[in-house]
């Protein structure tokens, strides 16, 4: 493990502290809480359970370093975000060593957030130079109108277990960069990944102390954290990635309390494979969209629409390759399908398969686990009423749908209130881009799975899969636009 600090060992177990005011604290009483292996459910590290005391506390931080931050130079700001960087690549199999472990994430998962994770925060020093402002046009001859954009104070940010790393880094950059500071509660299933790590990257690159914070928290007390967060009037926005549940939970209070949102919520993701498509590429495609990360990405592949043409050739050697599929230890390179988070999450994806069988699905492959690791799983006939022909299920199970016309594909792919990702394959890319606005998704991939993500792009959902973008165009949901005009005479006025 890299020279850390915050981090104890103690009898073989690691203890980690929370990160608030630039200090690593214990949390009131020494309260620790257990977290635990996906693989094996062995106890891995305990973490600091914080509460309201410990949220205040990050809270205040984050408001006393806000007005330093917010002046700091482009300059400055992209140094620290240079050299944050350079951590992360330093770290890089350690890191991925610890999602593994953590999160259940299979060594080319992590990896990969830890290449996305760097990319992410160079490409993002470069949008301290965007403009903040703009010239405005008047009627009022004599007059310079300007809007210009400025910070808003304390960004609170929610971050989820899966994708861990790399959605924590999302959940920090766009709010500090654009001058606020920040408090991140990540999730008490994975509070090392999602949020300790990037405290100990923060603090090694040297951001001042309070421009970024991390509470950690025992399961069943997420609502103590977030009682704080809606009752400071120093917190300006609720940054949330996760679920939809929670979502409406948090948007209530929002309104209740004037605090501005930004979610980025989950999907029920569609493909659609049109009769023209290279079939082989369409499998390798459709594998890789609906089995990645074992299925736990908001941006994984739910439901395939293909067209009846070639329905059967497609369905015969997507269900060949998924057999094929290594299961296991997530630390084994050769391992593509790791665990489910939780025996709960086991339970809740066992249970939609078998409800969907039972109302007359048809069983492909899969539909069975052991302990943790839940085998790739493909349904057909599903009747839509069954969860998980409209749910977002969280695992390796993925729903195939056969319809005769592109027009069908499009109704189907739209028959969910969920909107974040979607995917055309085709051979004619013309003919897909032509359908690509009739879907109702936030993004649209041509020939590419939807697992598919670009800092610099302006990613996010549309209807219950939330709003807000990522990418720059993320930097106006934390600033506020102020208008600037003057007037190089004096004006005349009706009384």
């Amino acid at each position: 493990m890299s020279n850390v600090r915050g981090v104890t060992e103690v009898n073989g177990i690691k203890e980690y502290r929370y990160f608030a005011g630039g200090e690593w604290r214990t949390a009131e009483n020494q309260k620790l809480f257990d977290v635990y292996r996906p693989y094996d459910r062995g106890l891995y590290a305990r973490v600091a359970a914080g509460g309201r005391a410990e949220a205040k506390l990050a809270v205040d931080a984050a408001a006393k370093a806000f007005p330093a931050w917010s002046q700091t130079t482009p300059a400055e700001r992209a140094r620290l975000f240079f050299k944050a960087a350079e951590i992360v690549k330093r770290r890089r199999a350690e890191i991925a060593g610890i999602l593994a472990v953590e999160t259940g994430s299979t060594i080319s998962f992590a990896t990969f957030q830890q290449d996305l994770v760097a990319a992410t925060i160079e490409q993002a020093a470069g949008w301290m130079y965007l403009p903040k402002g703009e010239v405005l046009e008047t009627n009022i001859p004599g007059t310079h109108s300007i809007g210009v954009r400025r910070p808003l104070g304390v960004v609170a940010s929610f971050t989820p277990w899966n994708g861990a790393n790399v959605l924590s880094w999302r959940a920090v950059i766009s709010p500090v960069v654009a001058g606020n500071t920040v408090v991140v509660k990540p999730s008490e299933l994975a509070p090392i990944s999602a949020g300790l790590i990037l405290a100990q990257i923060a603090e090694e690159a040297g951001f001042p102390p309070g421009v970024i914070n991390v509470v950690t928290h025992a399961p069943g007390a997420a609502s103590d954290i977030a009682d704080v967060f809606f009752e400071s009037p120093d917190v300006r926005v609720i940054n949330l990635i996760g679920g939809v549940k929670t979502a409406k939970m948090l948007a209530k209070r929002a309104g209740e309390t004037l605090k501005r949102t930004t979610m980025e919520l989950g999907g029920y993701n569609p493909m659609i494979i049109l009769d023209d498509v290279d079939v082989d590429y369409a499998v390798r495609t459709a594998t890789f969209g609906a089995f990645f990360h074992q299925g736990q990405i908001c941006l994984n592949t739910r439901r395939i629409i293909v067209q009846r043409k070639i329905a059967e050739e497609f369905l015969e050697k997507f269900v060949a390759r998924t057999k094929t599929l290594p299961s296991g230890d997530p630390q084994d390179p050769k391992t593509v399908i790791g665990p489910l988070i939780t025996p709960a999450a086991v339970k809740l994806v066992d249970d939609r398969v078998k409800e969907a069988l039972a109302k007359g699905a048809r069983l492909y492959t899969g539909g069975v686990f052991a302990d943790q690791i839940y085998q790739p799983t493909i349904l057909g006939n599903v009747p839509l009423d069954a969860a998980v022909a409209n749910e977002e299920t969280f695992g390796p199970v993925v729903v195939v749908e056969v319809v005769d016309t592109p027009e069908q594909a499009v109704e189907a792919a739209n028959r969910t209130m969920y909107g974040l990702s979607s995917s055309i394959l085709a051979g004619d890319t013309y003919r897909a881009f032509e359908l690509a606005p009739k879907i109702l998704a936030g993004i649209v991939n041509v020939n590419s799975a939807t697992v598919n993500d670009e800092i610099h792009a302006p990613m996010g959902g549309v209807r219950d899969s939330g709003w807000g973008r990522t990418g720059p165009d993320s930097l106006k949901e934390f600033q506020d636009v102020i208008w600037i005009n003057a007037h190089s005479g004096q004006r005349q006025y009706p009384i």
